[in-house]
């Protein structure tokens, strides 16, 4: 079984860095393989507890070099939750890389565990008649401190829907569970990884990326 690594979560970065200066990333340190996948982006500063900055991925099975360097992007620049991260937060950053593993079908909406499974909801929305889903990530819930119901009814929310939350409709959902292995990199992390390896950390227009960097655009 493939596991989420260091080098994916190195790719990530190295993907947003080249970004910023137009270059390719470098060959990417992991083998290819075909999985659903997801890369989440996270913004700290002085100290303070981790933010969301993007999170987007895939569901279905793809090649892992491609999707990570497509969803390190999609995720960074696209999540229309967020405005896209500049070069300047590079230092503030921590990325998480996740593969996703073990699809099953619930036998209901409280047939998972909390911190284990991630989770994909499907229902039919009763006051537009049109289907809706979304998914958590295996972690979400845990990291909120949520339970079953409060993840369950947060989930059809993020899936669009905004009218009552009943316990028969909570019934009709189709759940998919699943679970991932995920690797966190903090920015700095990935700065002592490129040193080490390439023998001088990340730069931008000839300037190292460290905290302090400021851009020259």
């Amino acid at each position: 079984m493939v596991v989420a690594t260091e080098e994916m979560a190195v790719y990530c970065f190295d993907t947003l860095v080249a970004h910023f200066t137009g270059d390719q990333p470098p060959t990417p340190a992991f083998e290819d393989g075909n999985h659903p996948l997801f890369v989440t982006w996270k913004k700290a500063t002085n100290g303070s507890e981790p933010r969301l900055r993007g999170c987007i991925g895939t569901l279905e099975p793809r090649q892992i070099v491609s999707g990570f360097k497509d969803y390190a992007l999609t995720s960074a620049l696209r999540d229309r939750r967020f405005p896209p991260i500049q070069s300047k937060e590079l230092p503030t950053l921590e990325c998480t890389v996740s593969i996703l593993t073990d699809y099953e079908t619930a036998e209901g909406y409280l047939d998972w565990e909390v911190g284990k499974h991630g989770l994909i909801i499907e229902f039919t929305d009763p006051d537009y008649n049109i289907r809706r889903s979304a998914t958590y990530l295996p972690e979400v819930a845990s990291h909120e401190g949520w339970g079953h119901i409060d993840t369950i009814d947060t989930l059809m929310k993020k899936a669009g829907y905004h009218g009552a939350i009943t316990e028969s409709l909570r019934k009709k959902l189709r759940v998919t569970r699943y679970q991932s292995t995920l690797y966190t990199m903090h920015y700095g992390e990935y700065v002592a990884y490129v040193k080490k390896n390439r023998g001088a950390p990340p730069t931008i227009n000839g300037v190292p990326v460290v905290n302090g960097f400021k851009p020259g655009h």
